[in-house]
């Protein structure tokens, strides 16, 4: 099982500026990510920059890096540009672990690249995890999955779904069957369709929900879901969220 291990780093962000460079634990978070991703079975780690102190930063610590175009709309977007300067094409395989995730589980990057590799008729993989909380349920900022009878996705939605009809309150997950799916935002590719990727139009359920990966259902395309029982570790997201993890690598 050969795959490429690609994390989109980008410098601009609202809520935490300069997160790719965030000092915890003596590495710049996107060092720390890459060198997580370097325990899984990945035959290398790239790092996708849109700005030239990531690459820097990266290259002081020993991590290979690509700078890309800086006005990708989406990370995917920028992973095709790496796929392109590192000649990865038609069935190699991708493994997006996002830059912001210092926590990321390398046994969960190597079920993603195994989830693709056993499923020749998808052309991704992700991951999710049972919602057992009913405030995690009824967050629009949890994103949930269904999937089919063949544990591909269906669906991705920010609203609670499946919706338990006869359940004992509104907002309660089902047990068994019905259990709902927290999507985790890890991805394998296989690198051709993910240098195809950027030329799909842009699909209505995609900007209703803001969720890229709808694209790739609404033009027909397969995902390959991994069920994992464990929820992953904290990613950075804000000021709060760093703070939460540097405590925890203290």
């Amino acid at each position: 099982m050969a795959f490429t291990v690609l994390i989109p780093a980008r410098m601009a962000s609202t809520r935490l500026p300069d997160k790719p460079l965030a000092d915890i634990a003596g590495l710049p978070m996107v060092v720390r990510v890459a060198r997580q991703a370097s325990l899984s079975q990945a035959a290398r780690v790239v790092v996708a920059a849109d700005h030239p102190r990531i690459v820097a930063a990266c290259e002081a610590h020993g991590v290979a890096a690509v700078l890309t175009r800086a006005d990708h709309p989406t990370g995917s977007d920028r992973l095709a540009e790496a796929c392109e300067q590192l000649g990865l094409d038609g069935d190699d395989m991708v493994v997006n672990v996002q830059g912001d995730e210092p926590l990321i589980a390398p046994t969960l990057i190597n079920a993603c690249a195994a989830e693709l590799t056993a499923r020749s008729e998808c052309v991704m993989s992700t991951a999710a995890h049972p919602i057992t909380d009913a405030a995690q349920f009824g967050n629009p900022n949890v994103v949930k999955v269904v999937l089919d009878a063949a544990g591909r996705a269906l669906y991705f939605s920010r609203a609670p779904i499946p919706w338990w009809r006869d359940g004992p309150a509104p907002a309660t997950p089902a047990d068994g069957p019905g259990t709902p799916l927290r999507h985790i935002g890890i991805y394998g590719y296989r690198a051709g369709f993910l240098r195809r990727y950027p030329g799909l139009p842009v699909s209505p359920l995609e900007q209703v929900e803001s969720l890229e990966q709808l694209r790739v259902l609404w033009h027909g395309e397969r995902i390959a879901v991994h069920i994992t029982p464990d929820a992953p570790g904290p990613g950075v997201d804000t000021p709060e969220d760093l703070a939460r993890v540097r405590a925890l690598l203290s």
